[in-house]
Order: structure tokens, then sequence, then C-alpha cells
């Protein structure tokens, strides 16, 4: 059966075939299934988004299994910014440089648990007899002072985790699965793959 994620990101492809690895799925992006839609985002949560997402490739895939993801970084002295629109913070095709180095600036003055923030992913999941699961997970940590870490992608290098000592760019890719908001997401999403599977063939 085939597993198409509603992704063109790279990075995000590497994380879900790692995680999902001998889950029996071909994992294919949606442009490696032949999608190549824009889909407009208009939800009011990381869960809505994601099952626009999910839904909106279904639609054009209708026997295949859809997965999509809505992630971002919540600040919290930022009252939850970037949150939904952490890809389009500062503009669509802005460097994440001048996205790390803004959201920087804007800590100016605060320490400690002044600068507390987490990563957020939700991942929905459309089946082809039209099943909805959408599951969440997050990973708490604080805004550093400056970007550091060659690892990751996007809000990564400021991203300081207290219990790991670093940011999550300073981790490699595999450590990173285990604890970031995006590995929780898809392990639980996994397990609801397998129990969909297993009432299927009862």
């Amino acid at each position: 059966m085939r597993l198409v994620f509603a992704t063109g990101n790279q990075g995000k492809m590497r994380e879900i075939r790692e995680i999902m690895e001998g889950s029996g799925y071909e994992i294919v992006s949606m442009k490696e299934a032949g999608v190549d839609i824009d889909i407009e985002e208009d939800g009011t949560t990381f869960e809505e988004n994601a099952l626009i997402k999910a839904r909106a490739v279904h639609d054009l895939l209708p026997d295949d299994l859809v997965l999509a993801d809505d992630s971002g970084l919540a600040v919290d002295a930022l009252g939850g910014e970037p949150g939904i629109y952490s890809a389009r913070y500062l503009g669509h095709d802005t460097p994440y440089s001048i996205k790390n180095a803004d959201i920087i600036r804007r800590l100016e003055g605060k320490v400690g648990k002044e600068r507390s923030a987490r990563f957020v992913c939700a991942i929905a999941a459309v089946f082809p007899d039209g099943t909805e699961k959408c599951v969440l997970g997050t990973i708490e940590g604080q805004i550093d002072f400056e970007e550091k870490g060659e690892h990751g992608f996007g809000f990564d290098p400021i991203f300081y985790v207290p219990e790991l000592g670093c940011t999550t760019a300073e981790i490699p890719e595999l450590e990173k699965n285990k604890i970031s908001h995006r590995g929780k997401a898809l392990r639980l999403m996994r397990r609801e793959l397998l129990e969909h599977e297993s009432t299927d063939h009862q």
C-alpha cells in the first residue's frame, strides 16, 4: 500500500522514511505521486491545517493513504507566534537565518523561562476508506541567544533544549528524530496506522 506524504520538503521526507521504516508502506512525497497543487492552509490550528492538506491530496489520490503535517514554533513571550504561520513568518521566501535573528531580537532582555517555546507538530491521515485521524507531538525548550549547530533546518539552530544542553541543530538527525515534535507525532501516527490496519483485517 502506498503512503503519500503531502510535502515537498526533503528534510521532512528523510525523517518520515526513517521513522516509518519497516511499516510495510511505500512512502512517497506528493510530488513523487504526481501531485502539484497549492493548498490554502486557512485553518486556525495546526490540526486543522494538517487535515486541510491531507484532504486536498486525498481528493486527488483516493486509493492511497495520505498523511500531512503542520508544524511550527510557538514562543510564549510572543503570544504563541509564529505558530501556524511559522513557514510564512516574515514571508515565504525569507531565509531562516533572518527569521531566527528576528525572533532573537524580539526576545531581547528576556532570560531563562521567559524564553520558553515549543515545537508543535500535528499529523493528519486520511485513509482510502475516508477515515480521518490526527495526532499531536510537542517538544519543550527555549529560544537561544544565537544560532548554533549545522544539523536540522528551519528554527532548529535557535531552539535550545535544556535537558540536552544544546539546540536541536546541534544533534545528529537520527538522535533528533527520537525526541523531536515530528518524531513523536510520527510514532503516534505509526501506532494509529497499525491499529487501523488490524481493525480492517478483522
